[in-house]
């Protein structure tokens, strides 16, 4: 069994920047694909990024975030990172992370944490 959770959600202003956590429990991190995805209000789940396990690289599924967003591992804190900079309107979205880059093949789930853009 995995336990992801995730934190670091809130308001930002557009333009600014925010790091959302995806905090794995009970197991390694770099053990799992950590995929980071993104449901905005009326619309369906939209994979972002994903960390594949061991060394395995980053796959990059929105290309509209790939040049402003980051996604990184840091094992020592058993923890996958998502940076969003230069926030923009439409990446305002609930986002959370699961153990697979497909969320259709992901057995565990973060609660998810809230993005909110506004000015």
């Amino acid at each position: 069994q995995v336990h992801l959770a995730n934190s670091g959600g809130g308001l930002v202003q557009p333009g600014g920047s925010l790091t959302l956590s995806c905090t794995v429990s009970l197991s390694t991190v770099e053990k799992h694909d950590i995929g980071w995805f993104r449901q905005a209000p009326g619309k369906g789940r939209e994979p972002v990024a994903c960390v594949r396990r061991e060394e395995r690289g980053t796959a990059w599924f929105l290309l509209s975030v790939k040049d402003r967003f980051t996604i990184t591992r840091d094992n020592a804190k058993n923890t996958v990172y998502l940076r969003l900079n230069d926030v923009k309107p439409e990446d305002a979205a609930d986002y959370s992370c699961a153990t697979d880059c497909r969320a259709d093949y992901a057995v565990y789930w973060g609660q998810g944490t809230q993005v909110t853009v506004s000015s």
